[in-house]
């Protein structure tokens, strides 16, 4: 990301000259600004990422960490550890490829790399599995006996020791033509100031290149703090990562973020605090201003077979992708999707491309949850899926609705269809039919075919009523049945008692509907609208609706949203599930053995006493109205 920017901000064409050595004039580029231009450009930009990462630690952005689950740091380090095992690899064969950046990068790499794959050079390839070998078998040991050896064997740094005095003594680059590291500059580049005046041009570029890098950091810092057992706290790495890059920046260096190659490194050689950062710094420091050239026969294919070697960690987490399908299969494959997004369009955008997808998949596992039915488990006050517990009994009557998400604009319609499935019917059918029953019915009464009494409708004695023909507009039409009110009809039929009319009325077999919100943790005002409809739809056919369990500051986001008014009251909601199982039954009892004309009998019954009839004297307009009636009969 950094060199894209470099290169666009100091290409070679600004940097071309004339040049006449030969008698002929010809168009050649100044190394030696074009260099100084980009090594300028590279330090400001360094330093203004410095500004950006600072500035969002000290603003606490670092909460972001919070986003990058382990399933997606575990598919981008895993690609990450995969990319350098490509470039790495390259360099253990010595065979010559170019430099691709971008989308598609290292398949482009692999391509070249077999494409030349004829062109290895025997003396590297020799030297790097060597080395690759030993790595991992004194890793191995070091791992297995680390109860007895109490201090690592420090075997990469007996490798590379042993390795430039192979290459140095039998002078490996000039008999086999083996690439090493060869010259390696002394000394420090002298503090330069920032050129202020490319800020504008490239801060959007500094900004993305300070959260990627601090992504990187963070997600290869989460591997080793769950192995380690220790947290990482973004606002610090901002912070940290910030004064970094500003200091470094003022001194021509390169944007730091982790290196996963070398922190592996480190870390599979024991290294746990910062004393070992400080160590290593230290030895680079060293080497920069003297042990440079000691180093310079070293083999390349040695450094990148060291690299390799600690990658094993890395290429480890791929095993950790059939326990996620088993324990959470959207974990999984957010894991494979960020690990082969990162593949193929680079870290920088595959990074952003699982972030995002991990965003997605916590949109749809909310606008998808699951909705279940409860019962009672016997003896007890719990209440469980009556899918996973065979053994549950549910309430006669009742059905126990149990959404288990938030509810928001996204899942209402999950949660009405959930709803549906579990109740058995529709409510506004089965409205629609009740209403289109009750004109018929009126018919039938106004033609003398049924008889309507307090209680309910009953036909004729004899009449079985096959001479009823419908109408035209019995036909069904929904705009008209959806229009249509109770109140025309002011007779109460029983919907489960078999109907005297050719019409098909389905049955509601419960008579109360309990809502559990005990995993409801937000509402926001469509789904509070919704279910302000819902109540009224299942009202209207007669089944009460209750809402148990409810949180504090749910109940509170129904009072805010006007839940309640002259129909819908505040005594719907219970602490619990079965404190309104309870209180459903207790009212259901108390409606079926309440009579007051029964209670009436019962009590002229049970009294000893005879019953005192008060005899009430008719007033002088009442006997006169009688005079009257009887004059006119006797006429």
């Amino acid at each position: 990301m950094v060199g894209s920017v470099v290169l666009s901000m100091a290409p070679d064409e600004k940097f071309t000259m004339l040049s006449n050595g030969t008698g002929l004039n010809k168009t050649v580029i100044d190394t030696v600004a074009r260099d100084a231009a980009r090594v300028m450009v590279s330090g400001t930009l360094s330093f203004l990422i410095g500004i950006i990462q600072l500035l969002l630690g000290i603003f606490q952005i670092g909460f972001i960490v919070r986003y990058l689950a382990d399933p997606l740091v575990g598919g981008f380090t895993t690609a990450a550890a995969f990319q350098v095992f490509v470039s790495q690899v390259k360099t253990l064969l010595n065979v010559p490829t170019k430099n691709y950046n971008g989308v598609l990068s290292i398949i482009y790499t692999i391509i070249d790399i077999f494409a030349n794959i004829g062109k290895t050079n025997i003396a590297d390839l020799i030297a790097g599995l060597l080395t690759l070998l030993v790595c991992i078998v004194v890793k191995e040991l070091n791992d297995r006996y680390k109860h007895i050896i109490k201090v690592p064997i420090p075997i990469e740094v007996l490798v590379t020791i042993v390795a430039t005095g192979i290459s140095y003594g039998a002078n490996l680059e000039q008999k086999y033509n083996a690439g090493i590291v060869k010259k390696i500059p002394n000394g420090f580049i002298p503090p330069m100031t920032p050129d202020v005046s490319l800020f504008q041009e490239m801060i959007g570029s500094a900004f993305s290149i300070g959260i990627v890098a601090y992504a990187v950091a963070v997600s290869v810092g989460k591997v080793y703090a769950t192995k380690h057992n220790y947290a990482i706290n973004g606002n610090q790495e901002f912070i940290a990562f910030g004064i970094s890059n500003l200091f470094s920046g003022a001194f021509s260096c390169f944007c730091a973020t982790t290196a996963l190659s070398r922190t592996a490194v480190q870390e599979s050689t024991g290294g746990k605090t910062q004393i070992a950062g400080i160590i290593s710094a230290f030895i680079v420091l060293i080497a920069i201003v003297a042990l440079g050239r000691l180093l310079e026969p070293l083999q390349k294919s040695v450094l990148a077979a060291i690299v390799i070697a600690n990658l094993k960690g890395m290429f480890w987490q791929v095993f950790d992708v059939p326990r996620l399908w088993r324990q959470n299969k959207w974990d999984s494959v957010i894991w494979v999707f960020t690990c082969i997004a990162s593949i193929i369009l680079g870290l920088d955008l595959g990074l952003l491309a699982g972030l995002v997808f991990g965003l997605l998949t916590l949109v749809l596992r909310v606008q998808f949850p699951s909705c279940g039915a409860l019962g009672n488990v016997p003896g007890t006050e719990l209440y469980k899926e009556v899918k996973t517990y065979k053994t549950v009994v549910e309430p006669e009557g009742i059905k126990i609705v149990r959404f288990t998400s938030g509810i928001f604009y996204g899942n209402i319609d999950g949660l009405k269809s959930g709803i549906k499935k579990i109740v058995g019917f529709d409510a506004v059918r089965i409205f629609n039919k009740r209403t289109k029953a009750l004109r018929k019915i009126n018919k039938l009464i106004k033609k003398g075919q049924l008889r309507a009494t307090k209680n309910g409708i009953i036909s004729d004695v004899g009449t079985d009523n096959e001479g009823f023909e419908p109408d035209d507009d019995d036909i069904e039409d929904p705009e008209k049945e959806q229009n249509t009110e109770v109140k025309e009809v002011e007779i109460q039929v029983d919907w489960n008692s078999e109907l005297p009319i050719t019409v098909s009325v389905p049955k509601v077999s419960i008579h109360s509907l309990i809502f559990d919100f005990g995993q409801i943790s937000f509402l926001d005002v469509v789904a509070v609208r919704s279910l302000k409809v819902i109540y009224k739809e299942f009202k209207r056919i007669d089944v009460d609706v209750y809402i148990a369990a409810c949180d504090d500051h749910v109940y509170k986001k129904f009072e805010d949203c006007l839940f309640f008014d002259d129909q819908i009251k505040p005594d719907i909601f219970f602490m619990t599930i079965h404190d309104a199982v309870l209180y459903i039954e207790d009212k259901r009892k108390y409606n079926e053995g309440h009579d007051p004309f029964m209670e009436k009998i019962s009590l002229m019954q049970e009294s000893k006493e005879p019953l005192e009839y008060t005899n009430i004297e008719p007033t002088n307009d009442e006997l006169d109205a009688q005079e009257e009636a009887l004059r006119r009969l006797a006429s």
